[in-house]
């Protein structure tokens, strides 16, 4: 395999009720039409990465009413809006698969929980880190993609910034003794974010994805809505490390 294709579906925030709203957006029709323009036959893994729903577990059921027959992987993670375990029960069984790494070919995909229960902002408990670095440590010549739910380096939002991945330091302190990471991708602050980071070998690629939904608009002192529409991401993983992204809008 020469490259691997992935899509990153976050912050879908869905309910129970088909006609639930996040700020004026019908949150399952967008989810729903973001599936009908990003979910190609192309894609080879689909990447759920937290907020699946908004408080409310009945919100599970349209994941898989829409995703269960979708024939590839769907690696999943929760948010802050999420039930860790309810996640796990009402998406039991392929295609889905909880936390965790995966290894895909010439890649190792390792899912992070950053769910503080309780709280708006994510840590990685001490067990997350413990098997962020032995999945690390095993994965021989891999490339690896570390995927999240909370941001782990600041965007110049104060109100987001205030709300990421609080023991941030411990985590790069683990990603800075291997070198076979090449991307750490997150949700969470709902809107598409790219740079890059020194580490001891060599830049890492780091990610964020716009939501299914709303989008909150960058540099924004306090909560503010951004006027884009929902969007997506993309990733194309090649055999030499190299990763290629784009981030699409719905029209």
């Amino acid at each position: 395999m020469t490259a691997l294709r992935f899509l990153q579906i976050t912050d879908t925030h869905l309910v129970g009720d088909a006609g639930g709203r996040q700020r004026g957006v019908v949150t399952l029709d967008s989810f729903r039409a973001v599936l009908r323009t990003a979910l190609t036959p192309e894609v080879d893994v689909v990447l759920l990465t937290g907020d699946v729903v908004h408080d409310d577990p009945d919100g599970y059921a349209w994941i898989k009413r829409e995703l269960a027959a979708c024939g590839r992987p769907v690696l999943c993670i929760p948010g802050n809006h999420d039930d860790a375990q309810l996640l796990r029960e009402a998406l039991a069984g392929e295609p889905f698969r909880h936390g965790g790494h995966h290894d895909f070919g010439a890649w190792r995909v390792i899912m992070l929980d950053s769910l503080l229960p309780g709280a708006v902002e994510g840590r990685l408990a001490a067990g997350e880190l413990q098997r962020l670095d032995a999945a690390l440590a095993g994965a021989a010549v891999r490339h690896v993609l570390i995927v999240l739910h909370h941001h782990p380096v600041a965007l110049g939002s104060h109100w987001l910034d205030a709300i990421g991945l609080v023991n941030a330091t411990e985590f790069f302190a683990i990603i800075d003794r291997h070198a076979t990471v090449r991307g750490i991708l997150w949700g969470h602050v709902h809107q598409a974010f790219e740079t890059r980071r020194s580490s001891p070998h060599g830049e890492l690629q780091l990610m964020a994805t716009p939501s299914t939904c709303v989008q909150f608009r960058p540099g924004a002192r306090d909560f503010e809505l951004d006027v884009l529409p929902p969007g997506f991401r993309r990733l194309t993983l090649h055999d030499d490390g190299r990763i290629d992204s784009t981030v699409g809008w719905l029209s």
